[in-house]
């Protein structure tokens, strides 16, 4: 078993991503956006059809994607089920139901986020969802 500094411990994981939860939660987008590291590597793999999909790095790129989402989709629910933290990695699992405004169309999907968490902020994010009904709900008139 290795010895983790402080930095790099489950409980700082799981400080950071507490946080950042409780941020979500209260629409403070700018204290969210600060738990990550200028050089984040945020990837959320989707269709070129949904605009807030793709790659995209540092602060400005977690921005962005938050301001392209919520440009494009009212909030209904956001429910997290579980979070497992194992040093600097973090998981939180759950599911979302939104809507879309151009169309009404719901959208509903299970996600999951991995996170790195170094030296107190998210150094890597990944998202996985249901691309396919996200596609579909964008799309669809």
């Amino acid at each position: 078993m290795s010895t983790q500094s402080p930095t790099g411990s489950a409980e700082a994981t799981r400080e950071v991503i507490d946080a950042y939860l409780n941020r979500l939660q209260e629409r403070d987008l700018d204290g969210a956006v600060r738990l990550f590291s200028e050089s984040v590597e945020w990837v959320a793999p989707g269709s070129p059809d949904v605009p807030w999909s793709g790659n995209r790095s540092g602060q400005s790129g977690v921005m962005a994607f938050f301001r392209e989402l919520h440009e494009y989709l009212q909030p209904e629910e956001f429910t997290v089920t579980h979070i497992v933290v194992d040093g600097e990695q973090g998981v939180i699992l759950g599911h979302l139901r939104d809507t879309v405004k151009a169309n009404g169309k719901p959208l509903t999907t299970p996600f999951a986020a991995h996170l790195t968490v170094t030296g107190g902020q998210v150094t890597r994010y990944h998202l996985f969802e249901d691309t396919y009904a996200l596609h579909r709900a964008v799309t669809e008139a």
